[in-house]
């Protein structure tokens, strides 16, 4: 005991003064947050979406030596019994999830595609996380302390901050290096955290069986019946549209492409698809002014929208590795939309309808919809 006593008072004399620690526990988790969410819903880091990717990273690296320091300042107040206060049990519960978002990144970069019970370890990383921001929220609020000028103005803070930064960085790169040079299967994970799904189908990873079937929330109908199966095509068009699945390539395939699905679940598919390019139903249905937007509707009254330009390059897909498609991977029809995660990627379509403006529900019904 008095052996961690000495670690402790030693952590103390180099750590950040206590008031700045604490806030930027905050910022980090904040960081990590927003950081996470541009990765969980962006199929693509155009831009500088490498440097929120890499943020995120390096905001868990430094999160862990800023814990370390608050645990080393506030130990005395969580061993000694006569020293717990009403707000006690509140820090003890956010350094236990904040401890376990931590330990559950580590463990998703470097091992497979892992599941616990029926979630995969990403999405239970990705819900500690959401429950970490309201008990950080929560804790700082009973002791809430703004910094002083003095624990932001000196030199030797500003050095420390520095370094925690640039720890945080090299050690982001030689996890990546180590990674790679061991060959471990945290190696091939996308910027998103997703890695290669691993199933049952043919031999060159190809067709309904080689990747995963998940729902999004309670986003799962009956079967549709492709034989009575029409899609609309409505809206901002001079002609609409009702066809029928075999009009859509069911039975000759009219288009194919190659296409990545990265699904929020953990993981990712490259698969060839089947179906109609979506341009070429705009063709025959002839847009008319203004449309900027196509949203794709499900039986379920799921939906999503994309810019017109990016929809005519999306395919309305029937068939997946050369076989039709599965009802749990969207039978009769789904779309595909590359560059998009794979909740955007809407299944069991009926519609397309032609807008002017994007969907602002999508993101509501997104959450909501299968409750129906």
């Amino acid at each position: 005991m008095a052996c961690m006593s000495g670690l402790g008072d030693r952590i103390n004399r180099y750590a950040p003064p206590p008031r700045t620690v604490d806030w930027s526990i905050l910022a980090v988790v904040l960081l990590s947050a927003g950081s996470g969410l541009y990765s969980f819903t962006v199929g693509r880091p155009d831009g500088f979406g490498w440097l929120w990717v890499w943020g995120h990273r390096v905001a868990g690296v430094v999160l862990v030596p800023l814990l370390v320091c608050k645990l080393a300042r506030v130990r005395r107040r969580l061993t000694d019994p006569d020293r717990w206060q009403r707000s006690t049990a509140l820090s003890v519960a956010t350094g236990v999830v904040a401890t376990a978002v931590l330990a559950s990144g580590i463990v998703w970069g470097v091992v497979g595609l892992r599941w616990v019970a029926v979630w995969p370890l990403l999405a239970v990383h990705v819900g500690l996380g959401l429950l970490l921001l309201p008990l950080v929220f929560a804790h700082m609020r009973t002791r809430f302390r703004l910094p002083r000028r003095r624990d932001i103005a000196e030199r030797r803070t500003a050095l420390k901050y520095v370094g925690l930064l640039a720890a945080g960085g090299v050690a982001a790169r030689l996890d990546d290096i180590a990674v790679r040079a061991a060959n471990l299967p945290g190696a091939d994970r996308r910027f998103t955290g997703s890695k290669p799904a691993g199933g049952e189908g043919d031999d060159d990873g190809r067709g309904n069986g080689s990747f995963p079937v998940t729902m999004w929330v309670a986003d799962d109908p009956e079967p549709v019946d492709p034989t009575t199966h029409t899609v609309s095509v409505e809206g901002r068009i001079e002609t609409p549209l009702s066809l029928g699945v075999d009009a859509l390539g069911d039975d000759t395939p009219v288009a194919t492409e190659e296409a990545l699905l990265d699904c929020t679940s953990g993981w990712y598919t490259i698969q060839e698809w089947s179906g109609v390019r979506v341009g070429a139903l705009l063709e025959t249905a002839g847009v008319a002014e203004p449309a900027a937007y196509v949203r794709f509707v499900s039986v379920t009254g799921y939906r999503w929208s994309l810019p017109i330009e990016e929809a005519r390059d999306a395919l309305l897909a029937t068939h997946v590795g050369g076989e039709r498609l599965s009802h749990g991977h969207g039978a009769p029809v789904r779309l595909v939309a590359p560059g998009r995660r794979g909740f955007q990627w809407v299944k069991w379509v009926d519609r397309v309808d032609v807008r002017a403006n994007p969907d602002p529900a999508q993101w509501v019904v997104t959450l909501v919809s299968g409750f129906d």
